[in-house]
């Protein structure tokens, strides 16, 4: 189970009362460090706090289910009127407790979220997949390939390289990687970006994105290799090879 509240008192309560209830729990205190573990270790529920700061509950909702993640989210809030549920609702959440809450209550709304989906992995902390090791770049040309700064893609198959390196990507990783390729050399603003790749702008305050590109930069980068996904301040981000 993966947990986000920014409040410290209220996530160590309910972390400290969600494994006593047997649960495996990772706490998490913003929405940065959940989808950061969510990719990493993707859990069997989320518990989110909408209000949170840089990326809240809903953006974190709105990321995973564009991913096409239907893991399943309850939404913890302080904010009780009928629009502020629909809004989260219509983020992809799956059910809601609006604080004050009965831990009891917490509960019982996981208990049924989980009988809806697979009903003993949250509590035995099995994981739903292991990591692959990362494959090599097969010999040969790479029907439909796109190449840039040292980088092959094959969209059709939804694999890339660096060299001889296969790389691991998410789905959205994979898709901003493509969408850099395809324009490298050019600036893409941040508006382009988040429209091409999540279809909706989560606005100027959002770090959605520049998370996004730290995910690409970890598993792109290279000792003695120059940097290739480049930030333009103020602007967005181009694909080269200085």
């Amino acid at each position: 189970m993966l947990l986000a509240e920014d409040d410290r008192a209220i996530r160590h309560a309910l972390e400290r009362a969600l494994t006593l209830e047997g649960y495996r729990v990772t706490a998490v205190a913003d929405g940065v460090e959940a989808l950061a573990h969510a990719h990493k270790n993707p859990p069997d529920v989320l518990v989110l706090d909408v209000m949170m700061p840089g990326i809240d509950g809903l953006q974190v909702c709105r990321v995973l289910r564009a991913e096409g993640d239907r893991t399943p989210i309850l939404m913890l809030t302080a904010l009780v009127e009928t629009q502020d549920r629909i809004a989260g609702l219509d983020a992809g959440a799956d059910d809601y407790v609006v604080k004050p809450f009965d831990v009891e209550e917490v509960f019982a709304r996981l208990r049924a979220l989980l009988r809806r989906t697979s009903p003993v992995d949250a509590l035995t902390g099995a994981a739903k997949t292991q990591p692959q090791p990362p494959r090599q770049l097969p010999e040969g040309r790479i029907e439909g390939r796109i190449e840039a700064a040292g980088l092959r893609m094959d969209a059709q198959a939804r694999r890339a390289w660096r060299g001889g390196r296969e790389l691991e990507l998410t789905r959205t990783e994979f898709e901003l990687l493509e969408l850099l390729v395809r324009n490298a050399g050019i600036v893409l603003d941040h508006s382009t970006i988040y429209d091409r790749i999540w279809g909706y702008d989560f606005g100027p305050g959002s770090k959605n994105l520049a998370v996004y590109v730290g995910y690409l930069r970890r598993k792109l980068d290279e000792p003695g290799a120059p940097q290739l996904i480049h930030t333009v301040r103020g602007v967005g981000y181009v694909l080269r090879e200085d």
